[in-house]
């Protein structure tokens, strides 16, 4: 068995696969951001993690029974470069680090963008060797070209110069009165929009996008009159979707056109994965929904993956 742990900045983790790669049983548990909050501190979301750790770890067991541990792994940090830190992410590391060395077995680490695109390429079913993927949640909104072989090669393309899609998402959220994080909230409200959609201005300048303006222009009409709930909802589906795209289609003209994996919480969002879809021509693969928000399976997955290569 493997195990795999996140915990990202609202989402505590912990996921089992076997030597096969095949998900055994996963928890997850939200962290608390009171009503009317765009967010938490760090202190209080590693405080959090600190209790949701061994209450989940409760929950495997009792669904799997004593786990038979090969290898943890954990994410220990947002991206793979020098300097990527965030305090959330030392308490699955520590919680990682003290498991392996009671069960004597390799304790892995990973950064939670790996993580994603583990998940990503595990729940899509993909093998490929070399490709784009948009990973949009939000904390990041960035497009990367990887090479996946033992480790991922991933370089940055291209991504926002300053609100992340999913804040977009969340800040109208909360205008709108919606609980935060405000995503599956705001695509339910846009499903009643019908035929109606705000007109919300995209912003791309060559491989850098922003939503900050487009956010600016939906606060001040929420502001100035009454409009339609559900028809700004669908507006901000929308922006984002076109924003993504043209980011995409730059790189694809500029840099040369290779599939593209779609991962992120973002991505779970059903007008936008459609809007995507067709734009890309087949040519693309979402990571699951219900694996394209904050999980620890990609965790586990590479767990497995290493040691089924020697790592």
């Amino acid at each position: 068995m493997f195990l795999g742990i996140d915990t990202s900045c609202y989402t505590t983790s912990l996921a089992v696969v076997d030597q096969q790669g095949r998900l055994l049983c996963e928890a997850r548990q939200m962290l608390e951001v009171p009503h009317g909050r765009r967010g938490l501190r760090q202190a209080d979301g590693v405080w959090q993690h600190l209790q949701h750790l061994p209450q989940l770890a409760a929950q495997l067991q009792a669904e799997i029974g004593p786990l038979q541990l090969q290898a943890v792994a954990a994410s220990s940090r947002p991206r793979p470069v020098a300097g990527s830190y965030m305090p959330v992410f030392v308490a699955g590391l520590s919680f990682a680090r003290s498991l392996a060395a009671l069960w004597g077995v390799p304790c892995l680490e990973l950064s939670h963008q790996e993580n994603h695109l583990w998940a990503g390429m595990w729940s899509a079913g993909i093998k490929w060797d070399d490709f784009y993927a948009l990973h949009v949640s939000g904390g990041t909104t960035e497009l990367l070209s990887v090479q996946a072989a033992e480790q991922l090669k991933i370089v940055e393309v291209g991504g926002s110069a300053d609100l992340h899609a999913g804040q977009f998402i969340d800040r109208v959220g909360v205008a709108l009165g919606l609980s935060f994080p405000a995503g599956p909230q705001l695509e339910a409200l846009a499903q009643k929009a019908g035929n109606e959609c705000l007109a919300v201005p995209v912003s791309v300048q060559g491989f850098k996008l922003s939503f900050s303006g487009p956010e600016s222009h939906v606060q001040r009409l929420l502001a100035e009159k009454t409009v339609n709930r559900a028809a700004v909802a669908r507006g901000v589906e929308l922006c984002i979707a076109e924003s993504l795209w043209r980011l995409l289609q730059k790189a694809r003209l500029e840099l040369g056109s290779k599939p593209v994996l779609l991962v992120g919480g973002v991505m779970a969002n059903q007008f936008i994965r459609g809007y995507l879809a067709d734009k890309l021509d087949g040519r693309c693969a979402f990571a699951q929904p219900r694996f394209a928000g904050d999980n620890a399976v990609g965790a586990a997955v590479y767990a497995q993956q290493a040691a089924g290569n020697g790592g």
